[in-house]
């Protein structure tokens, strides 16, 4: 039987098993095996051992016991994917910049982590990446992500106290100016919760009847810049879910263009911009282990 194209497994290991984690899968999936290493490669399989929590497994002659619990989360379709590269913008040894490329996660997910910034960083820095932000897979924009878990808790916490600036670059359906003015702000809460969106007319095309605006946010919540221009009725172009008439073909027309904040050693103004040229990686890597969630994606 040929197996579906996107399935889960979980599947505790027997005694009468391959002793290897690749074979093991293999044989408990009906994919051959070269499918399973492929998937293991990109992140696709998780082991948990003892009752501790899971974590992903990619050396696919890793060795399995009995009782150990293997997890395969298997889309064809995702693990075919070429994920676009995200851009170094800045390498603080401690933390790095990138621009995230539309089409790329934050992180990864139980199908895998090949298509995620952080393990693109782990590949291109031979060091660990932590998340301590988000951007929508549709969005484009500079991201930080930290290489060990003092330096992720101590951005988490600039993020989540709003101690970091943020500014994004917005293409948008209809006039804004004609019906509010050259800015404004929209302090509408979101999911029970304060909100709070500044933005500024840039530019506007008659032509196309869209209008550029700069934004900035005081606070973080889920999806927060594109439900708010929603609402007041000039949704962000190409947005997937919030909006209507506002589809295009180059995909969601939102930017993360800016990010700046205090340096956690030497209290300086850190600035970050989209367009910086790239700097060359000049670190070693930095001892780390799994660090605390990050802030929710305000885009």
């Amino acid at each position: 039987m040929t197996p579906p194209r996107r399935f889960s497994l979980r599947h505790a290991v027997l005694r009468t098993d391959p002793p290897e984690a690749a074979a093991c899968l293999a044989l408990a999936s009906g994919l051959s095996k070269g499918a399973v290493k492929d998937a293991m490669a990109k992140g696709a399989v998780q082991v948990s051992r003892g009752g501790k929590g899971a974590h992903r497994l990619r050396r696919v002659k890793a060795a399995v016991r009995l009782g150990d619990v293997l997890e395969l989360h298997y889309d064809t379709d995702l693990l075919a994917l070429v994920p676009p590269e995200p851009r170094l913008v800045r390498d603080a040894t401690r933390w790095s910049a990138w621009v995230k490329p539309a089409g790329l996660l934050s992180q990864g997910t139980p199908f895998g982590d090949h298509a995620s910034l952080l393990r693109q960083v782990e590949l291109r820095l031979d060091r660990p990446a932590f998340l301590v932000h988000r951007l929508d897979r549709e969005a484009e924009g500079v991201m930080l992500v930290a290489h060990d878990a003092p330096t992720a808790a101590a951005l988490s916490k600039l993020f989540h106290e709003n101690r970091v600036e943020k500014r994004y670059r917005a293409e948008v359906l209809g006039d804004v100016a004609a019906a509010y003015g050259t800015d404004g702000t929209i302090e509408t809460p979101l999911d029970g919760k304060s909100a709070a969106t500044r933005w500024r007319v840039v530019a506007y095309d008659p032509d196309a009847d869209t209008t550029t605006l700069d934004v900035t946010i005081e606070t973080g919540r889920q999806h927060q810049i594109r439900r708010h221009l929603e609402s007041i009725g000039h949704p962000v172009l190409g947005d997937p879910r919030y909006g209507s008439g506002n589809k295009n073909r180059e995909g969601l027309r939102l930017r993360a263009v800016f990010l700046a904040f205090d340096d956690l050693a030497t209290g300086g103004r850190v600035e970050l911009s989209a367009a910086e040229p790239t700097q060359a990686t000049q670190s070693t890597p930095a001892p780390g282990t799994p660090a605390p969630s990050g802030s929710g994606s305000p885009t």
